[in-house]
């Protein structure tokens, strides 16, 4: 969620006054990319896996657990675990391991390692950790501003949503039919961006030099409808089958600050996939700082002109907390680590889970493929169209491996072929290029491998498990429950999703 908030209250001259210092922020970026202010243009870093989780609280009986703060408070480990904006989340900053050799390895062993300790010191609070990208058990009463976390910035980020926006939200999403079922429709009207906090994803980043910004960015947004329909974990909200990973429609709407009339004048939305492919990262931040309002204008007294005219380097402070509030699917990062700036690209596409391997297999085709895709000799992104790869996406969350999917010269194809055909060799080249071992490529290949053959996802598993349930006899909530008590059983044991039996 970036930076912490101080103020509770926001005034006409504060938000004035932000915007004058986004534009500060942004010449002095353009400064720092002109002179090569950045570490990255002499001395590229070693690749670096980083992520971030965003967890599901539930208890025994698979309801939400609203107990982040106590639960946190159990974990004590405020460098890896930290609040979301539901008090049913927490999230797990995954310290970054080398995409070389056989690092990954020590990353997963971390990683489980972590995970279990946690869901050890917090079974006390009747509460547990689920990997999956939107809890199946969440109930529209539980979607409140009430169970919005105490936190000046997430009261402050709902506070200016709906301020912005003037009305309650619309929530309206007609789904994918269950097998031998109609279709079913969620259209409620939501009092708070809590529906926000519904969507539960997995984050990864990956630092770039500024030169290579570009290249990166856009071969991120061409894998993002394959990344998806690979990773579909989110079919189930407010007890409605909706889309495989109904996580992209839900957020798009649920951060939206435009009236119907606004969306009728073209205004862009806060959760946007873009609307051109870029040439510089430069692009990228001069669009946030010209097409949006500020939501959270807290302001600092530092000049950034001055900092760069003395020789340090600037936090771009407005810059990033405006940047945090405008949600790209690919969103670009400013950062400075020991007073060297760097710059990242932050994957948001993915959801959560199922499980630590069939993370690390995410991570681990899209780093791959996106690597792959760079260094090709002929830029993808410059074969399509990007309203083709927007609508990739769309498709791969509707319908996840069932998607038909734009690929320059093959055309359209299911997901599951374009993976196994294209983009799975491609990941193979890109990891070995960054020097992962060949037992590692191995190890997270197979599983997406796996997915593609077997066409099962965490939502189709999810999907199918309702269906046995309820041909069963259970009601849907009752459906539910069974089948997220199932989903952690076979999380917490461990093995890829593609393997789980129905």
């Amino acid at each position: 969620m970036g930076r912490e908030v101080t103020s509770r209250t926001f005034t006409r001259a504060d938000r004035r006054l932000f915007r004058q210092k986004v534009l500060m922020c942004v010449d002095a970026l353009e400064r720092m990319l002109r002179e090569g202010a950045f570490a990255d243009d002499v001395d590229p870093p070693r690749p670096m896996l980083g992520m971030e989780i965003e967890f599901n609280l539930v208890h025994a009986d698979m309801t939400p657990a609203m107990s982040n703060l106590a639960v946190l408070e159990s974990i004590d480990d405020d460098a890896v675990f930290q609040t979301e904006l539901g008090q049913f989340n927490v999230e797990m900053n995954v310290r970054p391991g080398p995409l070389i050799g056989e690092g990954t390895f020590e990353l997963e062993r971390t990683l489980r390692a972590s995970l279990h300790v946690a869901d050890a010191r917090i079974h006390g609070h009747d509460a547990q950790l689920v990997m999956v990208g939107m809890l199946p058990t969440l109930q529209l009463e539980h979607l409140g501003r009430e169970w919005i976390t105490a936190n000046p910035r997430y009261e402050q980020l709902n506070d200016q949503i709906f301020a912005a926006r003037g009305e309650d939200i619309e929530l309206d999403l007609e789904g994918v039919p269950l097998e031998g079922r109609l279709a079913e429709q969620l259209k409620v009207d939501a009092n708070s961006v809590l529906p926000e906090a519904a969507c539960t994803s997995l984050q990864l980043h990956l630092r770039v030099a500024p030169d290579e910004f570009a290249a990166h960015w856009n071969a991120a947004q061409c894998l993002a409808g394959a990344q998806v329909a690979l990773a579909a974990n989110a079919p189930f909200m407010a007890g409605t089958a909706l889309w495989h990973e109904s996580r992209i429609p839900i957020f798009e709407q649920a951060t939206d600050t435009r009236p119907l009339e606004l969306k009728n004048q073209g205004v862009r939305p806060r959760v946007w996939f873009g609307e051109r492919w870029i040439t510089s990262v430069f692009d990228l931040f001069e669009e946030n700082s010209r097409y949006f309002p500020a939501l959270l204008p807290e302001v600092s007294d530092i000049d950034p002109a001055a900092e760069l005219d003395a020789g340090r380097v600037p936090d771009l402070s407005e810059l990033q907390m405006h940047n945090g509030t405008i949600y790209r699917w690919n969103r670009p990062v400013y950062d400075s680590d020991d007073g060297k700036p760097h710059l990242r690209i932050e994957n948001r596409v993915l959801p959560a889970g199922p499980t630590v391997l069939d993370t690390m297999a995410n991570a681990a085709f899209y780093y791959g493929a996106l690597r792959g895709l760079v260094e090709s000799d002929r830029p993808v992104w410059s074969q399509m169209s990007f309203n083709a790869a927007e609508e990739n996406l769309h498709a791969g969350a509707k319908y996840g491996m069932d998607a038909e999917l734009y690929w320059p010269g093959v055309g359209f194809a299911g997901a599951d072929e374009l993976v196994l055909r294209r983009l799975l060799p491609i990941a193979d080249e890109g990891l070995a290029a960054f020097g992962l071992s060949a037992k590692a490529r191995d190890r997270y290949l197979s599983v997406i491998e796996g997915r593609c053959v077997t066409r099962q996802t965490g939502a189709s598993w999810q999907r199918a498990q309702v269906v046995r349930h309820e041909n069963a006899g259970l009601s849907r909530p009752e459906a539910l429950a069974a089948m997220l008590r199932q989903y952690v059983e076979n999380m917490r044991e461990g093995s890829p999703v593609h393997t789980w039996p129905v």
